[in-house]
């Protein structure tokens, strides 16, 4: 497993992080636990959950496991879990205001059997709370030694931004990571939440790493569920729009298929390592429902690409954009030439 530092922070991370989203609605408590096991075992130290995952019973699976981890495998973690979203029926038991972030810390460390989390992410944007309420309330929580880090999830770039510019002109707590929905069919991150984000040191804690089962290459033209959520979904989308997506689709899981038969590997394996190299990514987040599942996702571990192979895949899942502002008319006029001259 190969380690690299928590965003701007000087925690160290593996590549590969395990998400706990599955804990106690898909997976038993049993199999949740196996699964850590055999995660910590394999070398990772990253486990993110949140208050909202099964109405806290992942936060409740993961604590009963840290209760039973001896100190040196507990001092090797990094434990990460998330508020903001509802955890009851009443007008403050969401959002990030001062009073249910009280609430919601104090709950998660409950939960969790810890004295401190690790790494506490705002879950999302709140449009009715100031940012410098959520951070005040931030910082002194890290001054009580209730949190270490505070990382950002599901964020645009100007967001994401705000909160940098506010903590420093305040000198309150800065995030150091951002996690964003970010994959082979999924890259339009990388327009403006990406460069935000290495522009101010926070790096990238990637969810649905796989597109929700896409990426593994278990569809096919012929067998594409109807429920499914990226690209080739039918009824997702409606005419040109549509008939993009799915060439789009079928391109980068032809691509993933081509370079998975001549390393001999599963098309998933192929599809992290791409995600695990890109610039800013600290961490990729696993998410399993099954041990057979994360052991073929931690097989990935030490799978690096070579430059023609990604290349290939680069090229395949390239999300199309208007010239303007984020196609080659806006790069041009975002460029400047060191020896001057007109256009």
């Amino acid at each position: 497993m190969e380690y690299g530092t928590l965003g701007s922070s000087g925690a160290s991370v593996s590549a590969f992080a395990l998400g706990t989203m599955t804990f106690g609605r898909e997976a038993t408590e049993d199999e949740s636990h196996r699964m850590i096991d055999r995660y910590v075992a394999a070398g990772g130290n990253l486990i993110d959950t949140a208050d909202m995952y099964g109405d806290g019973e992942s936060e409740r699976i993961v604590g009963r496991w840290l209760a039973r981890a001896d100190a040196a495998t507990r001092e090797n973690l990094v434990v990460a879990t998330k508020a903001r979203f509802p955890t009851g029926p009443g007008p403050n038991q969401l959002g990030l205001a001062r009073k249910h972030l009280a609430a919601a810390l104090e709950g998660s460390l409950s939960r969790l059997g810890v004295e401190t989390i690790d790494l506490y992410q705002l879950h999302s944007w709140d449009p009715h709370t100031s940012i410098e309420e959520t951070l005040e309330f931030l910082t002194e929580a890290r001054a009580a030694g209730r949190i270490h880090y505070v990382g950002l999830s599901n964020v645009t770039a100007w967001q994401l931004q705000r909160y940098v510019d506010v903590a420093e002109f305040l000198r309150l707590i800065r995030p150091v990571t951002i996690q964003p929905q970010y994959n082979l069919l999924a890259r339009e991150v990388e327009w403006e939440v990406v460069p935000a984000a290495l522009a101010n040191g926070l790096g990238l804690l990637p969810w649905s790493p796989l597109a929700g089962g896409w990426l593994t290459g278990k569809y096919t033209r012929d067998t594409v569920p109807a429920d499914a959520r990226h690209g080739a979904a039918p009824g997702a989308m409606n005419g040109l729009e549509r008939r993009r997506s799915e060439e789009r689709t079928w391109a980068v899981l032809d691509a993933l298929g081509e370079i998975a038969a001549a390393r001999g590997v599963p098309q998933g394996r192929v599809a992290l390592a791409w995600l695990a190299g890109r610039p800013g990514v600290s961490s990729v987040i696993l998410g399993a429902r099954t041990l057979a599942h994360l052991d073929d996702n931690l097989a990935a571990v030490g799978l690096v690409l070579e430059d023609e192979e990604r290349a290939a895949l680069d090229a395949a899942s390239e999300p199309g954009v208007a010239d303007y502002p984020y196609g080659e008319l806006g790069q041009e006029q975002r460029t400047r030439r060191l020896h001057g001259g007109r256009w």
